[in-house]
């Protein structure tokens, strides 16, 4: 556990190209700031927020600990995915037990799905130039 003016508890998740930073509060409301802004305010759809709080839905641990996230690079989708993944590892200092319920959820696994690069030749990827039949 860190200390600074209050003791927290860190993980890093990382998802496509987006990295956060996750400051695990002890003892907390279940305030969730990302990049200073509150989670309302950051994400929009609802169903980003639950996948935020979806480590502490699987360890039951609802409402007792405060995040701080900074969270950069990539979209919404990936940088919600890559909170997750720093709030399942900082739980993990919490109480080593909650790691079988983390994994069996696949909470601790890095995604490993990139973009795939641009081809010559090619338009993108996997694009290819029209042609005409003459």
């Amino acid at each position: 556990m860190y200390t600074s003016k209050k003791p927290y508890l860190y993980g890093t998740g990382r998802r496509k190209s987006s990295v956060a930073r996750v400051h695990l509060f002890p003892g907390g409301n279940g305030v969730i700031k990302i990049n200073g802004r509150d989670i309302d305010d950051y994400f929009g759809l609802e169903t980003l927020k639950l996948l935020v709080r979806q480590p502490f839905a699987v360890t039951g641990t609802s409402g007792g600990y405060d995040i701080e996230a900074t969270v950069s690079g990539g979209g919404v989708t990936g940088q919600a995915g890559a909170i997750r993944h720093g709030v399942a590892r900082a739980l993990l200092l919490v109480d080593d037990t909650f790691r079988t319920s983390l994994k069996a959820a696949g909470l601790l696994t890095r995604d490993p799905r990139m973009k795939e690069r641009k081809k010559y030749g090619l338009k993108a990827a996997r694009r290819a130039p029209q042609f005409s039949k003459r």
